[in-house]
């Protein structure tokens, strides 16, 4: 399953915690690498290419549910 796909069991409509944060982010941003599933890429387009600032430090404790599943 792409790192995508996780997310997007977690939009909602009203934003609970910061996985459904990144989720409804990740979701308006059209370029976002849909079908990545490794970290080394997510990270760095978050990084260097997303068109929303997101705290990476959180990204990475999203990162381990995502391995988790």
């Amino acid at each position: 399953m792409s790192f995508y796909t996780f997310l997007m069991k977690h939009r909602a409509y009203k934003e609970v915690d910061e996985v459904t944060k990144l989720a409804n982010l990740v979701y308006e941003d059209s370029t976002f690498p849909k079908q990545a599933s490794d970290f080394d890429v997510i990270s760095s387009y978050l990084e260097t290419h997303a068109n929303f600032a997101f705290n990476l430090s959180i990204f990475d404790e999203i990162w381990e549910l995502y391995l988790a599943n």
